[in-house]
């Protein structure tokens, strides 16, 4: 069965979520579908049938953070160490084709925020690094080309996640 790692913070927000959509999504689009209902004839009636595609797609994405919240791996970054790259790890780098110091912290991919420097653990940047250590160096295939990284600095930490937008 497959597992979805995350840190604590992932896991809290994801449930946070969960609750929203059971307790104010779910029982607003029921008054909106009665309403639409009251409206008449349901075959030509716009406003029930997005109402009704709005529930289908309340009703998936609770069933989906349901899934992931049973199958959580919570990991908790501030209880690892050592200079080997893991999931939940800050790792700063030097691109070494124009020397700029980048950091991203590798976290589950709800909880990935690139502008924030989260990064899913199956991203390309985070899959070349992964299991290497501080000063290794990697070469990573993006979609905007090669870049050649070097792993400057390894920590473990706590991952704070940005408010969602």
């Amino acid at each position: 069965m497959q597992r979805f790692p995350m840190t604590p913070a992932g896991k809290k927000r994801l449930e946070a979520e969960l609750e929203r959509l059971r307790t104010v999504e779910r029982p607003a689009i029921v008054v909106a579908i009665e309403e639409a209902r009251a409206h008449g004839d349901l075959k030509e009636n716009a406003e029930y049938h997005a109402a009704k595609d709005r529930q289908g797609q309340i009703e998936a994405r609770i069933r989906e953070f349901e899934t992931k919240v049973g199958l959580a791996e919570v990991i908790d970054p501030t209880s690892l160490s050592g200079d080997r790259v893991r999931f939940g790890a800050t790792v700063r780098l030097l691109d070494l084709d124009n020397d700029d110091e980048i950091t991203y912290s590798i976290v589950g991919e709800d909880e990935a925020d690139f502008r924030s420097g989260l990064i899913s653990y199956q991203s390309p940047i985070a899959r070349a690094v992964l299991g290497r250590e501080e000063g290794d160096e990697v070469e990573v295939i993006t979609g905007n080309g090669t870049r050649n990284l070097e792993i400057v600095e390894v920590q473990y930490k706590d991952i704070v996640l940005p408010e969602k937008r």
